[in-house]
């Protein structure tokens, strides 16, 4: 579960271009949503300008059932940035949507996550601006 070291700004995400959607529907909808190909139906995870399938630029913002599993994890025992406190995990899920995000757990300690964890995402507002996508274990 990562927790911030509040010596330190807590560190934010990129906002630029491509991901400024993104970020305002998580803020605005408290829901994740990934991007969707209208031309071939491809799901995008992380945001981009074209579809990585067929290379058009028909890409739609559509919500997730924010269900998916534990892909891959790492846990961190050196920080990578003063703000976080260690250890802390970062963790693969792969949604039910078929797209990858990286992201970190909110309700356990790194030793008691595996690969192919069930999960769900949480939106944690961790500035008054600004949510992030965050994964829960999920009761299947």
């Amino acid at each position: 579960m990562v927790q911030y070291n509040k010596q330190y700004p807590t560190p934010r995400p990129d906002v630029n271009e491509d991901t400024i959607d993104y970020w305002m529907l998580m803020q605005e909808t408290k829901q994740l949503h990934v991007q969707k190909c209208k031309n071939c139906g491809t799901y995008s995870h992380p945001p981009r300008p074209v579809c990585h399938n067929c290379r058009q630029f028909k890409l739609e913002w559509v919500p997730t059932t924010g269900k998916g599993t534990v892909y891959s994890y790492v846990i961190y025992y050196r920080s990578v940035h003063p703000g976080f406190e260690v250890p802390y995990e970062v963790v693969l899920v792969e949604l039910e949507e078929g797209v990858r995000i990286i992201s970190n757990m909110i309700d356990c300690k790194p030793d008691e996550i595996y690969i192919g964890m069930p999960v769900e995402v949480v939106v944690d507002q961790v500035w008054e601006d600004l949510a992030l996508p965050k994964f829960k274990r999920r009761n299947t």
